[in-house]
């Protein structure tokens, strides 16, 4: 009975530690987002765009929802072997969820799929020089996440059109982490 008990007991903790996993993917509270992150995969439809010295290939540090409906995002990008630091803020569109910036030319992203506390999946439409680059990342609170949530990225970026050859492995490369100090 006492084993019984035990079972039951540990089958209700980890239910409920299971339940705090849920995925979200509409309707999704960007204060819930704020916090530290790591950039764990970038891909692209022109993967000349995120590969090393391309002009996207940049590194998510922190996000924070701000009061105005906006959010702020902090990143590192490689400059000449030196990692630097810039923030840009996003302001809210239109759409429900849609946010603006301008980096690299004219920028609409959205998150599209997250787990809160653990990753985040963003597509961003990058409009340059009359031409439109889709841009996916994925994000984790640690430097790296599981195979599962990898390949969950990989179907994803498949059916925005961006093949699998073009997805890059960042947690292989250096994403100036040294450089993130203390956020």
């Amino acid at each position: 009975m006492k084993m019984l008990s035990l079972c039951l007991g540990l089958t209700l903790v980890w239910a409920h530690v299971e339940g705090h996993h849920e995925v979200v993917t509409s309707n999704i509270d960007i204060s819930k987002i704020s916090g530290d992150w790591y950039t764990v995969f970038l891909a692209s439809d022109e993967k000349e765009r995120i590969d090393e010295n391309g002009g996207l290939r940049i590194f998510l540090n922190h996000i924070q929802a701000l009061d105005s409906s906006s959010v702020l995002l902090k990143y590192h990008t490689k400059e000449n072997g030196q990692c630097t630091e810039f923030s840009i803020v996003g302001e809210a569109t239109e759409q429900d969820g849609v946010y603006s910036v301008f980096y690299g030319g004219h920028n609409r992203f959205r998150i599209i799929e997250a787990v809160y506390g653990e990753y985040a999946i963003c597509h961003t439409e990058n409009f340059k020089n009359g031409k439109i680059t889709q841009v996916m990342e994925l994000f984790g609170h640690e430097p790296d996440l599981s195979q599962k949530i990898k390949t969950r990225f990989e179907e994803i970026c498949q059916q925005y059109g961006i093949p699998k050859e073009n997805i890059l492995d960042l947690t292989k490369v250096d994403r100036c982490l040294q450089a993130r100090g203390n956020n």
